[in-house]
């Protein structure tokens, strides 16, 4: 069976266009608001990624630490993602969700208490960015058995032996972290560059999905049109964060950014 996200790419791909993927926190910065900036974002986004918060990020720069930060104080918990991720699916059945985290809360949950959870909930994907190769092959051998997408993530500094093993092991899209940074930060190599890199990345087995994330804004996006997919965190956050501050609302505020990113590349 093809998975809803192999589906969606598809689908991207015969309107011509790169997959728009959107990252925010889950309970940013209430439950509630957050399922409702998810919802809203949905009808413009083609895969929504909803992060766990986290109160030690390796790899999430400062918009996004603010916004987990928030979720956190609101107590928000493991139990509240999936109850946001389930009523976001109750809604949007063919909307594919990923949700992104790190592996000691999945581990101080219970693996397979985990995986069955995402199961129930309808989760399509998980991104875990702390379980690198090969020590993630176990637990997405498990995914894979659950029909959740384990996504790998690769970078500019990944050997070409280990890329080649990663993609081989990979499931149905692979993220390409476009630069050593983390989240959020300004683009340090030219859009040129990425795409260079990443067409490498692509000709290494043309079937998988690979998509490019770090440093994507309104401003970016377009040169990184060649991609099947790109993904928008910290832009997304900081408009959280600056709604919050400006007393406006976040829900339509969000929105109107994704849209507008995929304007940019219809």
């Amino acid at each position: 069976m093809v998975s809803l996200i192999n589906q969606t790419f598809e689908k991207a791909k015969s309107e011509g266009r790169p997959a728009l993927l959107t990252y925010t926190v889950a309970g940013d910065n209430t439950k509630k608001k957050s399922l409702e900036i998810l919802k809203s974002i949905s009808d413009y986004a083609d895969i929504c990624e909803l992060g766990f918060p986290h109160n030690t990020p390796i790899a999430d720069g400062g918009q996004i630490q603010t916004s987990a930060y928030r979720a956190i104080k609101n107590g928000i918990k493991i139990n509240d993602v999936f109850s946001i991720a389930k009523d976001f699916k109750k809604l949007k059945k063919t909307k594919p969700i990923i949700l992104m985290g790190y592996y000691n809360m999945i581990f101080q949950y219970n693996e397979n208490k985990f995986l069955d959870k995402c199961k129930k909930v309808k989760v399509d994907g998980l991104i875990v960015v702390d379980l690198p190769y090969p020590e993630n092959k176990k637990f997405a051998s498990k995914c894979k058995k659950k029909g959740i997408n384990f996504i790998q993530l690769v970078s500019p500094t990944t050997s070409s032996i280990r890329l080649k093993k990663i993609i081989k092991d990979s499931h149905d899209m692979l993220y390409y972290i476009s630069m050593l940074s983390t989240t959020g930060g300004k683009l340090k190599v030219s859009p040129k560059r990425i795409i260079e890199r990443y067409s490498k990345i692509k000709k290494q087995n043309i079937s998988k999905n690979v998509v490019i994330g770090f440093g994507i804004t309104e401003k970016t996006i377009k040169s990184l049109k060649k991609a099947d997919g790109l993904v928008v965190g910290s832009a997304i956050c900081k408009e959280i964060s600056n709604s919050i501050k400006k007393r406006q609302n976040p829900v339509t505020n969000v929105t109107n950014i994704v849209k507008r990113l995929k304007n940019k590349i219809k």
